[in-house]
């Protein structure tokens, strides 16, 4: 069988020096039927390896659940790699940051707030235990030394950014990290990454693992920063930043080509090996997008497009290839088979009408995964038992209470008195009150998760109300509150509207919506071809095509589009379901030739 080790000057693989040259391409961020297509692509580009991180909640998204199937099928995905003769590089974290929900730690592991955070607590071990007991076997057996494509396996994430611990115990913990991946058969080497900075290699490594960096420019002074802590072996930047991930609010991000290409260029002259971040970034789809919080909370958009070599759709870019022009300077290209510049057949310009509607105030109930319970006070959507989503939270107010406070809300609540929205109490812009009718009413509070946050000390901390709750008289303490099941919303929709006399309240057909609701729309196209979604007009909500969550779409931007992969489309008969927070000023919805994904800064 093969063998790969680090050598005292390079990366031998089968005692050959070998030069890394890896992109980051995340199997949970691409439709596994485009998985092969991406793959090849890589080759082509002059890639050698390629990446990925494997996001524990993707696989555990509750204690009792371990998915090795379809979307989640990583095995499949390694094959395929292998299939296209390049090899692997796998990082299972257990954190893995990648501005996925949560770092890629699931929510129920801290539900128990003992439960510690990336330190050597021996809940967070025996968890962690648990999903390398259930994820690296598969590793293992498609690692190099067994005949299969994987070189390497990563130890933590970055961790010289995270925590105040003393380095001992930081090693302690690490430690604990490699024995627990070395008795799931890993014997290929082991290593760790950190950023270009002096303190954060000093912290986040140990003596007796391979050291990489993470940057995205000045390629030679942070190859030097990182050899006074690597002082033998190979050099690699584990993350070569050629991009830059968007959040709602702001705009979007893009890194010019040109310095790009520069850059790789004087890395690779270096002799340095190199994985690109991200050489394909793909799509959070549904609701997985994590979130920054460095005192503003920032949720992660839909698309993760990331302004990499290949475009959210899979389609090479002008940095596509600029980057296989500077490989080839250093390494073997293939000469022949470059992709379609392109991309994937297009599908036809549509406009669809969204001509049946269920007002939100009637689509919660039946949204509910059980009837609500009573609280003394507000309860975290973590007592609840959700770990991502919507919940609801109910009680009654008094003519006299006229305004809602929270202390804080995580991560933003539509506020309703009586099924009419009289405002929204939100994370992001601080806004933590609301003027209340003066009434006696039903207060309801639809509370959306918009992402736990993946980076910094705010990992693993509850989401929903985080109480006391008051009005202007007195403090909310009697509540119900209940989580949603949202992704059933299209099959909802569809029992209302086979059924309106026995179901939900439903609005007369090709009526134009003015509130918030459930919407649904049929249409057909070209089965198998790329759809891009817009929905100017529309203000906050979820979409679907064939049932398939597409992600968050939010009229406050850069993105304008969601990304509708070719093999959720059929000919004939698609549907089209939005769950609208809101309201739209028209009901219709747009399919374009094209993604927008918003302004930049230049």
């Amino acid at each position: 069988m093969a063998t790969f080790e680090i050598g005292p000057e390079d990366f031998l693989l089968d005692g050959e020096r070998m030069q890394v040259v890896s992109g980051a391409l995340h199997y949970f961020r691409v439709h596994p039927d485009q998985w092969a297509d991406r793959i090849r692509k890589a080759r082509l580009m002059g890639l050698n390896t390629i990446e990925t991180y494997v996001p524990w909640n993707f696989h555990a998204p509750d204690p009792d659940t371990f998915d090795l199937t379809g979307r989640r099928d990583l095995g499949r995905f390694l094959d395929l790699v292998a299939a296209e003769g390049l090899h692997a590089i796998v990082r299972p974290g257990p954190y893995i940051c990648a501005e996925w929900d949560g770092g890629g730690l699931p929510g129920w592991l801290f539900a128990d707030r003992a439960v510690g955070v990336r330190r050597h607590e021996p809940r967070f071990l025996a968890a962690i235990g648990t999903y390398f007991a259930n994820l690296l076997p598969l590793v293992a057996e498609r690692q190099v030394t067994r005949g299969g494509p994987v070189l390497m396996v990563q130890v933590e994430n970055e961790y010289g950014a995270y925590g105040n611990d003393p380095v001992p115990e930081r090693q302690k913990y690490l430690r604990a990290l490699v024995d627990l991946t070395r008795e799931q058969g890993i014997d290929v080497p082991l290593f760790t990454c950190d950023q270009a900075d002096d303190e954060m290699l000093a912290r986040g490594g140990l003596p007796e693992l391979h050291k990489t960096a993470t940057f995205g420019s000045r390629s030679t002074e942070r190859l030097e920063i990182l050899r006074r802590h690597q002082p033998t072996g190979p050099l690699m930047c584990m993350e070569f930043w050629n991009g830059w991930f968007d959040s709602w609010g702001l705009e979007h991000h893009i890194a010019p080509a040109e310095a790009n290409a520069a850059d790789l260029d004087d890395l690779l002259a270096a002799g340095g090996s190199v994985n690109l971040y991200m050489f394909h970034g793909g799509t959070n789809f549904g609701l997985t997008s994590g979130a920054n919080d460095k005192g503003i909370y920032r949720p992660i958009t839909t698309s993760y497009d990331y302004d990499a070599p290949l475009a959210e759709d899979g389609t090479p870019t002008a940095k596509y290839h600029a980057m296989r022009e500077v490989i080839a300077r250093h390494l073997p290209v293939p000469d022949a088979g470059t992709p379609d510049a392109d991309g994937p057949a297009a599908a036809p310009v549509l406009d669809v009408d969204l001509s049946a509607q269920v007002p939100l105030a009637h689509a919660l109930p039946s949204l509910l995964r059980e009837d609500l319970a009573a609280f003394t006070s507000t309860p975290t959507t973590d007592d609840l038992r959700l770990w991502s989503g919507f919940a609801v939270y109910r009680t009654r107010i008094q003519a006299d209470d006229l305004v809602l406070t929270v202390n804080e809300v995580r991560d933003r609540a539509v506020v309703l008195v009586d099924d009419e929205q009289v405002g929204v109490l939100d994370r992001a812009s601080h806004t933590f009150a609301v003027a209340l009718p003066a009434r006696a009413g039903d207060l309801t509070l639809l509370v959306e998760d918009q992402g736990r946050v993946n980076y910094g000390p705010r990992i693993g901390e509850p989401k929903g109300l985080v109480g006391p709750v008051r009005t202007a008289t007195r403090t909310l303490d009697e509540w119900e509150a209940g989580a949603l099941r949202v992704e059933d919303a299209p099959e909802l929709l569809r029992a209302a509207l086979d059924a309106p006399g026995r179901a939900l309240p439903v609005a007369a057909r090709g009526v134009r919506p003015v509130g918030a609701g459930l919407y649904r729309a049929t249409f057909d196209s070209v089965g198998g071809a790329d759809h891009f979604l817009r929905l100017d007009g529309w203000t906050k909500g979820l979409a679907w095509v064939n049932g398939e969550l597409l992600g968050r779409y939010w009229s406050l931007g850069p993105t304008h589009t969601l990304y509708v992969p070719g093999p959720v489309v059929r000919d004939v008969g698609n549907e089209l379901v939005l769950l609208e927070l809101h309201g739209a000023a028209d009901a219709r919805a747009g399919f374009v030739a094209a993604p927008a994904l918003g302004i930049t800064e230049q």
